[in-house]
């Protein structure tokens, strides 16, 4: 439910574009929609544009707006993108976890597209035919981050200690996510959405803490081992490395974005 001064800027951006013929629609986004709003938190909204307006914006390298003059709280201020009624589509036709989840609880400010509430309500579903590969790999690179953080240790090298130990986490999050069936919200809310998530091990999250609190090869083994003893992932270390490579290493070849931007 929206805080009184975040519907205040609602309305505002309403009365702003809702009669500007570029921009036949305006969604809202973000924390705000999502119910995760703090008092001061901003205001995201997505502004889908006419063909016209945005090739405009193509050709200018500007996607953006921002605004503080439509807020009337401390710290308030409108953090916007603009795209076209076609990049809606493609996100619910093949849109990341992250493109997705940024429509989680969006809603029209307004809109002269008929279109965009069925687009609105198709794209944040999670990729139910994906769910049983990703968590395949998701697993995979589970513990070959774990292997890379013992090797970090053994190497005093601590770029890759503390690199290894945040993307151990990370997979591992998106684990529980993938298990859940929970769209990943980029990295800002990742650790949110693993507090909703039902289903995950015990400790896990004190043992996320104590991971990048502290990263060494001991916290990351832990951290690894909630996670296989969660679940059978049917996987041995040889075919995590095979599911690297493939992910990590080779996905150039295939045209395939890196694992962790899916």
């Amino acid at each position: 439910m929206l805080r009184d001064h975040h519907r205040r800027v609602v309305e505002r951006l309403r009365e702003r574009f809702g009669t500007d013929p570029d921009f036949p629609a305006l969604i809202i986004g973000g924390s705000v929609a999502k119910g995760w709003a703090k008092d001061d938190s901003d205001v995201d909204i997505i502004l889908v544009a006419t063909d016209e307006r945005y090739a405009r914006a193509r050709a200018e390298g500007c996607y953006g707006y921002f605004s503080t003059e439509d807020c009337d709280y401390p710290g308030g201020y409108v953090d916007g993108k603009i795209v076209d009624l076609q990049f809606l589509r493609d996100v619910a036709a093949f849109g990341s976890e992250p493109a997705r989840a940024a429509f989680v609880g969006a809603f029209p400010a307004y809109s002269r597209l008929p279109e965009v509430d069925d687009l609105i309500a198709r794209i944040p579903v999670y990729p139910e035919h994906e769910q049983q590969d990703r968590m395949r790999r998701f697993f995979g690179q589970v513990l070959i981050c774990t292997w890379y953080v013992g090797e970090a240790e053994k190497r005093d090298d601590l770029y890759l200690l503390r690199r290894m130990s945040s993307e151990l986490v990370l997979f591992g999050g998106r684990l529980i996510l993938a298990c859940n069936k929970i769209l990943y919200p980029y990295h800002k809310w990742l650790m949110t959405a693993l507090r909703l998530a039902p289903d995950k091990p015990e400790h896990f999250l004190d043992l996320a803490d104590a991971l990048l609190r502290e990263p060494c090869k001991a916290s990351a083994e832990a951290f690894c081992a909630c996670l296989a003893n969660f679940r059978d992932w049917g996987m041995t270390l040889g075919d995590a490395a095979s599911l690297f490579m493939e992910d990590s290493e080779w996905n150039w070849r295939s045209g395939r974005p890196p694992i962790q931007d899916c």
